[in-house]
Protein backbone atom coordinates (compact mmCIF):
# COMPACT_ATOMS: atom_id res chain seq x y z
CA UNK A 1 0.00 0.00 0.00
CA UNK A 2 1.31 3.45 -0.89
CA UNK A 3 2.35 5.60 1.65
CA UNK A 4 0.19 9.25 2.46
CA UNK A 5 1.72 12.29 0.35
CA UNK A 6 2.30 14.21 2.61
CA UNK A 7 4.30 11.54 4.49
CA UNK A 8 6.47 10.86 1.63
CA UNK A 9 7.10 14.65 1.10
CA UNK A 10 8.07 14.67 4.44
CA UNK A 11 10.71 11.83 4.20
CA UNK A 12 11.86 13.74 0.73
CA UNK A 13 12.04 17.18 3.13
CA UNK A 14 14.10 15.29 5.49
CA UNK A 15 16.07 13.89 2.95
CA UNK A 16 16.61 17.24 1.86
CA UNK A 17 17.66 19.00 4.80
CA UNK A 18 20.33 16.50 5.31
CA UNK A 19 21.58 16.43 2.06
CA UNK A 20 22.25 20.03 1.89
CA UNK A 21 23.89 19.99 4.80
CA UNK A 22 21.69 22.97 7.11
CA UNK A 23 23.18 23.85 10.76
CA UNK A 24 20.67 24.34 13.39
CA UNK A 25 19.03 27.78 13.07
CA UNK A 26 19.39 27.93 9.32
CA UNK A 27 16.41 28.83 7.32
CA UNK A 28 14.58 26.96 4.60
CA UNK A 29 13.82 28.30 1.34
CA UNK A 30 10.05 29.60 1.44
CA UNK A 31 7.24 27.30 0.48
CA UNK A 32 7.10 28.02 -2.85
CA UNK A 33 11.13 26.77 -3.93
CA UNK A 34 10.41 23.81 -1.36
CA UNK A 35 7.15 22.90 -3.33
CA UNK A 36 9.70 22.84 -6.56
CA UNK A 37 12.20 21.11 -5.02
CA UNK A 38 9.77 18.40 -3.82
CA UNK A 39 7.84 18.29 -6.83
CA UNK A 40 4.33 18.87 -4.87
CA UNK A 41 2.02 21.28 -4.33
CA UNK A 42 2.41 23.93 -1.69
CA UNK A 43 -0.60 22.55 0.58
CA UNK A 44 1.24 19.15 0.94
CA UNK A 45 4.57 21.56 1.85
CA UNK A 46 3.12 22.85 4.31
CA UNK A 47 1.62 19.99 5.51
CA UNK A 48 5.40 17.99 5.64
CA UNK A 49 6.43 21.03 7.19
CA UNK A 50 3.98 20.80 9.94
CA UNK A 51 4.68 17.27 10.37
CA UNK A 52 8.60 17.89 10.86
CA UNK A 53 7.65 20.45 13.68
CA UNK A 54 6.19 17.65 15.23
CA UNK A 55 8.69 15.80 15.14
CA UNK A 56 10.80 18.30 16.64
CA UNK A 57 13.14 19.06 13.28
CA UNK A 58 11.87 22.13 12.13
CA UNK A 59 10.68 25.43 13.86
CA UNK A 60 7.99 27.71 11.83
CA UNK A 61 7.90 30.81 12.87
CA UNK A 62 5.07 33.18 12.47
CA UNK A 63 5.99 35.88 10.02
CA UNK A 64 9.58 34.93 9.99
CA UNK A 65 9.83 31.54 7.76
CA UNK A 66 11.07 28.12 9.03
CA UNK A 67 13.96 27.21 10.47
CA UNK A 68 16.14 24.34 11.77
CA UNK A 69 15.07 23.28 15.14
CA UNK A 70 17.87 23.26 17.79
CA UNK A 71 15.96 20.07 19.67
CA UNK A 72 17.19 18.22 16.86
CA UNK A 73 14.12 15.78 16.68
CA UNK A 74 14.19 15.39 19.97
CA UNK A 75 10.94 15.19 22.47
CA UNK A 76 10.73 16.84 25.32
CA UNK A 77 10.19 13.88 27.02
CA UNK A 78 10.99 11.39 24.89
CA UNK A 79 10.65 8.10 26.97
CA UNK A 80 7.81 8.76 28.94
CA UNK A 81 9.05 9.62 32.40
CA UNK A 82 6.81 12.25 33.19
CA UNK A 83 4.38 9.14 33.81
CA UNK A 84 6.84 6.84 36.20
CA UNK A 85 5.21 7.45 39.50
CA UNK A 86 7.94 6.30 41.54
CA UNK A 87 10.15 10.02 41.63
CA UNK A 88 12.72 8.64 43.38
CA UNK A 89 13.16 5.17 42.29
CA UNK A 90 13.73 6.67 38.41
CA UNK A 91 15.65 9.50 39.71
CA UNK A 92 18.45 7.08 41.63
CA UNK A 93 18.33 4.95 38.29
CA UNK A 94 18.78 8.01 35.89
CA UNK A 95 21.42 9.21 37.82
CA UNK A 96 23.09 5.53 37.95
CA UNK A 97 22.75 5.99 34.05
CA UNK A 98 24.86 9.36 33.84
CA UNK A 99 27.14 7.60 36.18
CA UNK A 100 27.81 4.41 33.85
CA UNK A 101 27.96 6.98 30.70
CA UNK A 102 29.06 10.51 31.61
CA UNK A 103 32.86 9.54 33.22
CA UNK A 104 33.77 7.42 29.59
CA UNK A 105 32.00 10.71 27.48
CA UNK A 106 33.90 12.90 29.36
CA UNK A 107 37.71 10.75 29.02
CA UNK A 108 36.95 10.54 24.98
CA UNK A 109 36.19 14.28 25.01
CA UNK A 110 40.07 15.00 26.84
CA UNK A 111 41.04 12.94 23.74
CA UNK A 112 39.25 13.95 20.69
CA UNK A 113 37.89 17.79 21.55
CA UNK A 114 39.31 20.84 19.38
CA UNK A 115 40.60 24.00 20.56
CA UNK A 116 37.27 25.67 19.55
CA UNK A 117 35.03 23.30 21.39
CA UNK A 118 37.36 23.41 24.33
CA UNK A 119 36.60 27.54 24.01
CA UNK A 120 33.10 27.09 23.76
CA UNK A 121 32.86 25.03 26.61
CA UNK A 122 35.03 27.47 28.39
CA UNK A 123 32.49 30.13 27.50
CA UNK A 124 29.41 27.98 29.03
CA UNK A 125 31.47 27.41 32.01
CA UNK A 126 31.74 30.41 33.02
CA UNK A 127 28.31 31.50 32.17
CA UNK A 128 27.10 28.68 34.92
CA UNK A 129 29.22 30.37 37.14
CA UNK A 130 27.81 33.83 36.77
CA UNK A 131 24.00 32.30 37.24
CA UNK A 132 24.80 30.86 40.12
CA UNK A 133 25.96 33.67 41.91
CA UNK A 134 22.82 35.37 40.49
CA UNK A 135 20.48 33.11 41.62
CA UNK A 136 19.73 32.82 37.83
CA UNK A 137 17.79 29.61 37.28
CA UNK A 138 18.83 29.57 33.95
CA UNK A 139 22.10 27.91 35.07
CA UNK A 140 19.76 24.44 35.01
CA UNK A 141 19.37 25.23 31.21
CA UNK A 142 23.37 26.02 30.92
CA UNK A 143 24.01 22.91 33.21
CA UNK A 144 22.45 20.79 30.38
CA UNK A 145 24.46 22.63 27.59
CA UNK A 146 27.74 21.80 29.15
CA UNK A 147 26.85 18.00 29.92
CA UNK A 148 25.44 17.77 26.14
CA UNK A 149 28.73 19.53 24.33
CA UNK A 150 30.63 17.27 26.59
CA UNK A 151 28.57 14.58 25.16
CA UNK A 152 29.11 16.04 21.31
CA UNK A 153 32.97 16.34 21.71
CA UNK A 154 33.27 12.66 22.59
CA UNK A 155 32.02 11.93 18.96
CA UNK A 156 29.69 9.72 19.66
CA UNK A 157 26.39 10.21 17.95
CA UNK A 158 24.55 8.51 19.54
CA UNK A 159 25.58 9.93 23.22
CA UNK A 160 25.43 13.53 22.45
CA UNK A 161 21.54 12.67 22.09
CA UNK A 162 21.08 10.74 25.02
CA UNK A 163 22.95 12.62 27.50
CA UNK A 164 20.64 16.02 27.35
CA UNK A 165 17.65 13.60 28.06
CA UNK A 166 18.94 12.17 30.46
CA UNK A 167 20.06 15.74 32.56
CA UNK A 168 16.65 17.51 31.07
CA UNK A 169 14.69 14.49 32.46
CA UNK A 170 16.11 14.52 36.13
CA UNK A 171 15.57 18.43 36.22
CA UNK A 172 11.40 18.01 34.77
CA UNK A 173 11.31 15.51 37.26
CA UNK A 174 12.29 17.24 40.59
CA UNK A 175 11.67 20.74 40.84
CA UNK A 176 14.52 21.35 43.60
CA UNK A 177 16.86 19.68 41.30
CA UNK A 178 19.44 22.16 43.05
CA UNK A 179 20.19 24.00 46.47
CA UNK A 180 22.73 26.23 47.96
CA UNK A 181 24.82 23.68 48.84
CA UNK A 182 25.64 22.66 45.78
CA UNK A 183 26.56 25.80 44.42
CA UNK A 184 30.13 26.12 45.20
CA UNK A 185 31.14 22.11 44.76
CA UNK A 186 28.98 22.56 40.79
CA UNK A 187 31.73 25.25 40.33
CA UNK A 188 34.38 23.14 41.37
CA UNK A 189 33.18 20.60 39.44
CA UNK A 190 32.92 22.03 36.28
CA UNK A 191 36.23 23.86 36.49
CA UNK A 192 38.17 20.53 37.37
CA UNK A 193 36.43 19.07 34.37
CA UNK A 194 37.15 22.27 31.62
CA UNK A 195 40.89 21.65 33.12
CA UNK A 196 41.63 18.32 32.35
CA UNK A 197 39.79 18.42 29.29
CA UNK A 198 42.09 21.64 28.03
CA UNK A 199 45.11 19.55 29.17
CA UNK A 200 43.89 16.62 26.93
CA UNK A 201 44.04 14.37 30.68
CA UNK A 202 41.75 11.36 29.73
CA UNK A 203 42.02 9.93 32.85
CA UNK A 204 41.44 13.34 35.03
CA UNK A 205 38.43 14.03 33.09
CA UNK A 206 37.06 10.80 33.50
CA UNK A 207 37.58 11.36 37.16
CA UNK A 208 36.98 14.58 37.76
CA UNK A 209 32.98 13.98 36.01
CA UNK A 210 32.32 10.39 38.27
CA UNK A 211 33.03 13.13 41.22
CA UNK A 212 30.69 15.29 39.94
CA UNK A 213 27.68 12.65 39.21
CA UNK A 214 28.10 11.56 42.68
CA UNK A 215 28.36 14.60 44.65
CA UNK A 216 25.45 16.26 42.99
CA UNK A 217 23.82 12.31 43.54
CA UNK A 218 24.27 12.84 47.41
CA UNK A 219 23.38 16.31 47.03
CA UNK A 220 19.90 15.51 45.66
CA UNK A 221 19.65 12.41 48.33
CA UNK A 222 20.23 14.68 51.30
CA UNK A 223 17.66 16.66 50.44
CA UNK A 224 15.20 14.08 49.79
CA UNK A 225 15.77 13.25 53.10
CA UNK A 226 15.38 16.37 54.61
CA UNK A 227 12.25 16.91 53.12
CA UNK A 228 10.96 13.52 54.39
CA UNK A 229 10.50 12.32 50.83
CA UNK A 230 8.85 9.06 50.95
CA UNK A 231 9.22 6.25 48.41
CA UNK A 232 6.79 7.39 45.60
CA UNK A 233 8.62 11.07 45.73
CA UNK A 234 6.38 12.95 47.56
CA UNK A 235 6.24 14.50 50.80
CA UNK A 236 4.65 12.28 53.68
CA UNK A 237 2.93 15.06 55.12
CA UNK A 238 0.89 14.93 52.16
CA UNK A 239 -0.31 11.28 51.68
Amino acid sequence: MARPLVEQAAERLLHLILEREYPIGAKLPNEYELAQDLDVGRSTVREAVRSLAARNILEVRQGSGTYISSKKGVAEDPFGFAFVKDRVKLTTDLFELRYLLEPRIAERAAQFASDEDIKRLEEVVYAIEEALEANDPIHLELDVKFHSMIADMSGNIAVSSLIPVINQSIQIINEDYTNRQMKKTSIEAHRNILKAIQSRHPIAAYDGMMSHILTVRQSVLNDWFDKKIDIQGLPSSKK
